[in-house]
């Protein structure tokens, strides 16, 4: 999962861009990046670590221009290596430079034609493959100056080619800013615009959040398959580039990932975490009807809406039992096993005086691996609960994401081949309720019933793409495990002063 931002505006967008990925840091927090075009010039910053730290007074008063892309990223395909780290660029045609958002599902297919086309591919990353291909078809387009419709039939034919998922922003030398999103709208990105005294400014990213943050207004979600070009001029262009495209985003952004006070694809991410809070409290209350519990505690942060609304359905009180470190990153984020164990007790302290003596049910936005869990329920019980009832918002994970998350292998996901009562045991729970799936879904689409399909691939196998098979998916825990990430990061660690050329 990673955040992105494209601007295009009148006046310098470095500091802009930099405002609007901090915004966006809780969707990336291994490697940052921004680009600006500077005249016929890329300025380029990218390393890994939060934002904060990757750019310096330094580094800003280099990335002059007033078109600009950014992006924050997490490890998922590829590595966590700094040679990962996007936006990544190519010198033809023009002059091109992509970050992305999502996973290709035919990135091995994509690696083998870009070899026989002769282009280079440096790195593991799917994203680079992205650019790539894109590149390839504005190579195709005649002339020195690409109108709309060359750009958009680039788009199309890169459609046709790329499988999975995938909200780009790409900026071409002297042309402008391209943006575009899947046939399916898995990964999430929106357009705004901001009325300045010399005209209008554009600007995409993942979330509306990023929007509100740097004063543009919000237009509306770029649909599936479609594609935004932001000329040099400042004029914009839209156009449906794929075929048969259907909106299908994915749930999990909803249950865990977007800000609360994000909307994507009209819906409220807080008003469907609080639906999904009355529809799990009305489930514990059917099948828990005889329940012994005190308190309801949510695990920090996502997870506080949908706790509190649980609280109101069962009628009981409703407490803050844990206080959150924010300057620990998200768990299941981090690329290591050992890293996510070590991470669970500097992230979370308990308040003692809230469990001592008490029947607690702890509400978390989903059970992954487990680690967390199991450790939060153990921190639950030093501070002197007599029992611990675990709720998640979220259906048993069972399957592989390939769209993005990091959840590559069915048996590092606690609830593969278990079900609720081996799970309960594992994470050392007196009792453990899942949401159900149906539930879960109308919590999120009644703030939207036009979106009637999302992809809930990690919870019943289902993948939208309609591309994924077994061989797939052990390719993918082949790629994807930790100690896979290891050895490409030890391997791209030794050759990053060679292969890294355009890093500032």
């Amino acid at each position: 999962m990673c955040g992105i931002v494209g601007i295009v505006a009148h006046s310098s967008v470095n500091q802009t861009i930099y405002d609007a990925l901090t915004v966006l840091q809780h969707r990336g927090q291994d490697a940052a990046g921004i680009v600006t075009v500077d005249g016929e010039a890329f300025r380029l910053r990218k390393a890994n670590g939060l934002v904060k730290d990757v750019f310096q007074s330094k580094h800003m008063l280099r990335l002059q221009g007033n078109i600009g892309i950014g992006h924050v990223r997490y490890p998922t395909a590829g590595s966590s290596s700094s040679s990962e780290a996007q936006p990544f660029y190519v010198n033809s045609p023009f002059g091109i430079t992509l970050a992305h958002n999502g996973n290709l599902t035919n990135a091995h297919e994509l690696s083998e034609q870009m070899a026989q086309m002769r282009r280079h591919i440096n790195t593991n990353s799917d994203s680079e493959l992205l650019l790539n291909v894109l590149a390839h078809e504005i190579q195709q387009q005649p002339g020195y100056v690409l109108t709309p419709e060359q750009v958009f039939e680039a788009v199309t034919k890169l459609h046709a080619r790329v499988r999975g998922a995938y909200a780009c922003v790409a900026l071409i030398v002297g042309q402008g800013l391209v943006a575009f999103r899947d046939r399916n709208g898995i990964r999430p990105l929106v357009l705004g615009k901001r009325s300045t005294d010399k005209g209008q400014e554009y600007m995409v990213a993942s979330e509306s959040v990023a929007l509100d943050a740097v004063g543009f207004e919000y237009i509306r979600d770029v649909a599936p398959g479609e594609a935004v070009f932001v000329d040099r001029d400042g004029q914009l262009f839209t156009k449906q580039c794929a075929q048969a495209p259907q909106l299908s985003p994915c749930i999990f952004e909803f249950v865990y990932f977007a800000r609360p006070d994000s909307t994507i694809d009209g819906i409220s991410v807080y008003a469907s975490r609080v639906n999904m809070g009355r529809k799990l409290g009305a489930k514990i209350a059917r099948e828990w009807e005889d329940h012994d519990i005190d308190v309801v505690i949510p695990i920090p942060e996502t997870s506080c809406d949908i706790a509190l609304q649980i609280a109101n359905e069962l009628d009981l009180p409703y407490r803050q039992g844990f206080v959150k470190n924010r300057y620990v990153g998200r768990t299941f984020i981090m690329p290591g096993q050992e890293e996510r164990k070590k991470s669970v007790r500097r992230k979370l302290n308990a308040i003692g005086q809230e469990f001592k003596g008490k029947n607690v049910l702890l509400v978390d936005d989903s059970v992954v691996r487990g680690t967390t869990s199991e450790q939060i329920i153990e921190m639950a019980r030093e501070s002197g609960a007599r029992k611990v009832y675990f709720a998640s918002a979220a259906p048993e994970i069972r399957f592989p994401n390939v769209y993005g998350i990091d959840m590559p292998s069915s048996q590092e996901l606690i609830a593969h081949g278990r079900d609720v009562e081996e799970v309960c045991k594992l994470i050392g729970a007196d009792g453990l309720i899942y949401q159900d799936l149906p539930d879960l879904v109308a919590a999120v689409s009644e703030e939207n019933p036009t979106v009637s399909r999302f992809d809930t691939s990690v919870f019943n196998g289902q993948y939208v793409t309609q591309d994924v098979d077994q061989a797939y998916l052990d390719r993918l825990n082949e790629d994807r495990s930790d100690d896979a990430k290891s050895k490409r990061d030890s391997e791209q660690s030794s050759n990053l002063e060679i292969h890294n050329v355009c890093h500032p």
